[in-house]
């Protein structure tokens, strides 16, 4: 989208929150998101990421940048380093620091495959978050309980549903997605998952390497969770090497179900497109459905 943005405002922001001058000499567009504007402000020999939109955007700029501020308190997985975010006039923006990316190594998939393993392994004191926040655009509920199956039955599945309903997508998508709501309970008979920090939106487009070789992750759509969602997420659309999957399952091994329930955790994401982006992934989200029906 394009969103122009307060640049006085962005840089007295930066200065006050870094208790230095920034004077802004360029500001030059940066592609591959599809919900913000987003560049990269160069000045006084510094760099900084900055996102744009709508003022009515900024309760996700700061969910956002409390997830990463969260994420970054695990030491484990490197992510960008929020510096500021506000709204002025009719925009809200989000400025992060500047990661210099390069290309995807091997070495780098095992990296990151053990940080993950270690930020999941901090037990978290319930499932949810401490607030709600956003799956793309979409608003994600983050209730605090201690029962995982009904966390995933009303605040993922459910909500999705719900949503999908009132786009218009009713039938048998409304009738399978209720009845699996119904049976949730199969998929977790030998299997209680431990609350682990999410970052909740881990497809391949919200990882990279920096110039060093170095893993990071961005862009987290966080809560407390079960790990295995995570994971399930990093096979939906590729982009993580067998080098990751294998250092993650050496360093902290998963549930010999976990291929099981990889379907049922994809879902919730699958019909969050269907609800972003309209029906072409209707028959997708019906057919994942009925396989889960089937292993329920």
């Amino acid at each position: 989208m394009t969103t122009t943005a307060p640049w006085q405002a962005i840089e007295q922001a930066i200065a006050a929150n870094t208790n230095s001058d920034f004077h802004r000499q360029s500001s030059t567009p940066v592609g591959g998101g599809c919900i913000h504007s987003a560049y990269r402000v160069t000045g006084d020999d510094k760099s900084y990421f900055v996102k744009c939109n709508s003022a009515k955007c900024a309760p996700m700029f700061e969910v956002e940048a409390q997830a990463l501020r969260e994420m970054a308190a695990t030491q484990t997985v490197k992510v960008p380093r929020p510096v500021c975010q506000g709204a002025a006039k009719s925009t809200a923006y989000l400025v992060l620091e500047w990661l210099p990316l390069g290309t995807n190594r091997a070495a780098g998939d095992r990296i990151l495959g053990r940080q993950l393993a270690d930020m999941h392994r901090i037990e978290q004191p319930y499932y949810g978050w401490t607030q709600d926040n956003f799956i793309g655009s979409t608003p994600q509920s983050n209730d605090p309980t201690d029962d995982w199956c009904e966390f995933w039955r009303t605040q993922r599945l459910g909500f999705q549903l719900e949503l999908a309903a009132e786009h218009g997508f009713g039938g048998r998508l409304q009738r399978d997605g209720d009845r699996l709501c119904d049976r949730l309970d199969g998929f977790f008979g030998s299997y209680s998952p431990k609350p682990a920090m999410l970052h909740g939106d881990l497809w391949g487009g919200n990882h990279a390497m920096d110039e060093s070789g170095r893993p990071v992750i961005f862009d987290p759509a966080c809560y407390n969770g079960d790990r295995e969602a995570d994971l399930a997420m990093t096979e939906l659309f590729g982009g993580f090497g067998a080098d990751f999957y294998a250092a993650y399952n050496e360093s902290y091994p998963l549930h010999p179900d976990c291929p099981v329930r990889k379907t049922l955790y994809n879902l919730y994401h699958i019909l969050n497109h269907l609800n972003l982006f309209g029906g072409g992934y209707l028959s997708q989200a019906e057919s994942m459905i009925q396989r889960l029906l089937a292993e329920a």
